[in-house]
């Protein structure tokens, strides 16, 4: 685990100079040692957080040549057979690191390299003969990758703060990722919030060479194409998931460094603890955290878990610094970022790096089995496109009963229903359910300056993409592709990436086993969500390793109790950031609908996200595009 960097171009003491910039200001992710290439055209950073072959395992990593040369941040966990594979070919590797394949893979398959890599990696490669740089990026998108590609050259990133070290990045804000952050609460690839920057897409590879820039995707998910098993198939079915989540877990256990895992009480981190148990040699060691506000918190579920499986426990009750916090993860995230759950993210890995340096979790659960409780509220509207005609009279209806949503709870909520069902098209119907900021609330909000300068983009086009791209499958694995290709690179995976790194701490996740979601994906989305019944395969399947009572509780997620810290601790930063001078200048919006947002919900009701996103969108453009870069000396 490491974060990289580089620059393409000729070589001069300034671009030297820079590229030992670029590497302290991302020490974070590798406080243990770095390590450059240097030549007449290119430059490679790594910062190094020793894992696997902590003695020998240094990059850059070389061919036999030294032609080839690369760069990695990630774990590779197929690394020992492919180093079988490579050395019976005649390679001579230089170290037993999961690094040092990459270089060789490249020799033997050329763009291919990436096909045989199973794990999470961002990899730069340089091809010293051809002058050719790779960006390749992991099937999910674990680890993060930024680039800049202009005239003076290439640069390139685990973070856009290693980027921002360079005065030639220009930090203008790109109205069109901005406002798809509105909508969906980060920045979704391939948009940077600058725009001069772009993020390379999980599971795809660019290739710069000659001048040009060209990108290709290499793998994606096939959705639902088994037959429906018998109900006598279940059981077989259900050992079945348990066995691969088992090999996915003890494939993500090689480390020569303390390892742990996270323990939120939910489902996926129980199951993933108690596969832990299974296959480890030791004892396992959890980390835990929750809230005074009992709404908010799992810690007694944890509990239950962690002393059913003898685990070495570790609990916290968070009583966070919120208005101190805020800043520190706009500056962590170095885009706009609005997943309140940031904050115990922050918090949990913190705790865990005093004992462990590689921590297991749960993510990817939800959206390999259908655990997401929108899910079948979404699935209770017609899956399908609506006629016109009935759009249009549900639409009226709604028009009709909006004078009567603020007296009526009732007639709120068939005002919500009537809008939400007058949008046609299926897709578009979920992608307000994804929503932060809606088309309507957006009209409200923006400036007219803004609204002229993205005018022609649609955010809802991101999901019409992935939705139509899908129309031979169900409805409830349409669903799960657009999250997998949408909410989980572009939310879940930040959060976890840089929550964690900014502790120097490794998240592993093997429910993102890239072999199990290709399995789970091919099953029909009945066994996913049946009845109004969430990961109904994963409950029945977990059944021998979990209690009852903790397998069928009501899922709660890793919140914040953010509305009432909107009205408490931190009412006052809201207030005073989002209405002063500074942030009414920047004329991207509505003064009158930002102090309306803020007065309603003072009053009682709920647009905590709303003024959250905001707030870090505020905060963002001060403690990061208006700072002067901070780098370690």
């Amino acid at each position: 685990m490491c974060g990289i960097a580089g620059l393409v171009m000729p070589r001069t003491p300034q671009r030297d100079a820079m590229l030992r910039r670029m590497s302290r200001a991302i020490i974070h992710r590798g406080p243990d040692s770095d390590g450059f290439h240097e030549d007449s055209h290119a430059g490679l950073a790594m910062r190094r957080l020793a894992i696997i072959d902590v003695q020998h395992g240094e990059q850059p990593v070389y061919n036999e040549s030294r032609q080839v040369v690369a760069v990695f941040n990630g774990e590779i966990y197929n690394y020992r057979e492919i180093q079988a594979h490579l050395e019976a070919r005649g390679h001579v590797l230089g170290s037993r690191s999961d690094s040092d394949v990459i270089p060789h893979l490249y020799e033997e398959y050329g763009l291919d390299f990436v096909q045989h890599l199973h794990g999470m990696f961002a990899i730069a490669l340089w091809d010293r003969t051809r002058s050719r740089l790779i960006l390749a990026r992991d099937r999910f998108g674990k680890k993060p990758l930024y680039y800049r590609h202009d005239a003076n050259g290439t640069a390139f990133a685990s973070e856009l703060k290693a980027l921002l070290a360079d005065p030639a990045t220009d930090r203008a804000p790109d109205p069109v990722a901005l406002s798809h952050y509105l909508t969906y609460q980060y920045v979704p690839a391939p948009f940077c919030a600058l725009t001069s920057v772009r993020k390379v897409e999980p599971a795809s590879f660019l290739v710069f060479e000659a001048g040009t820039c060209r990108a290709s995707t290499y793998w994606s998910l096939d959705y639902g194409h088994a037959d429906v098993p018998r109900t006598s198939d279940m059981p077989a079915l259900a050992e079945e998931l348990r066995d691969r989540l088992l090999k996915a877990v003890r494939s993500r256990l090689v480390s020569e460094r303390p390892l742990g895992a996270f323990l939120s009480g939910g489902l996926d981190s129980s199951a993933i603890v108690a596969a832990m148990s299974r296959v480890s040699t030791e004892q396992v060691k959890t980390f835990s955290i929750g809230f005074d506000d009992d709404s908010f918190n799992e810690l007694p579920y944890a509990r239950k878990v962690a002393e059913l499986y003898g685990t070495d426990h570790h609990e916290m009750i968070v009583r966070p610094d919120v208005t101190g916090i805020l800043s520190k993860i706009a500056r962590s995230f170095d885009e706009p970022f609005a997943d309140s759950s940031a904050i115990p993210s922050y918090y949990l890995a913190q705790m865990a790096r005093e004992h462990v340096v590689v921590a297991l979790n749960g993510d990817g659960g939800d959206e390999a089995f259908g655990g997401y409780l929108r899910y079948p509220r979404f699935l209770q509207t017609p899956a399908r496109d609506l006629p016109p005609i009935l759009a249009r009279s549900l639409f009226r209806s709604g028009r009709l009963l909006r004078p009567l949503a603020h007296t009526s709870s009732i007639a709120s909520r068939l005002v919500r229903a009537s809008v939400l069902l007058a949008e046609p098209r299926a897709a578009r119907r979920y992608a307000r359910f994804m929503s932060y900021f809606r088309p309507e609330e957006k009209d409200r909000l923006l400036s007219d300056d803004f609204a002229d300068s993205i005018a022609g983009s649609d955010s809802y086009d991101l999901i019409d993409r992935v939705w139509d791209a899908h129309a031979e499958t169900d409805a409830v694995n349409r669903l799960l592709a657009v999250d997998t290709s949408t909410y989980l690179p572009g939310d879940l995976l930040p959060k976890v990436d840089i929550t964690t790194m900014a502790s120097s701490l490794e998240a592993r996740s093997p429910f993102l086993d890239h072999q199990l979601v290709e399995w789970a994906a091919a099953l029909p989305g009945e066994l996913k969500v049946r009845s109004g019944t969430t990961k109904w395969l994963l409950k029945q399947a977990l059944e021998p390793w979990l209690p009852h009572e903790l397998i069928h509780r009501p899922k709660m997620g890793f919140g914040v109790p953010l509305a009432a810290w909107l009205r408490g601790p931190i009412r006052d930063l809201a207030f005073d950031t989002l209405t002063d001078g500074r942030a009414r200048s920047r004329g991207w919006f509505r003064s009158d609908a930002v102090r309306q947002l803020l007065t309603d919900h003072m009053a009682g009701s709920d647009h905590s996200p709303q003024i959250y996103a905001l707030l870090m969108l505020e905060l963002w453009m001060r403690d990061v595009v208006e700072s002067a870069p901070t780098v370690v000396a």
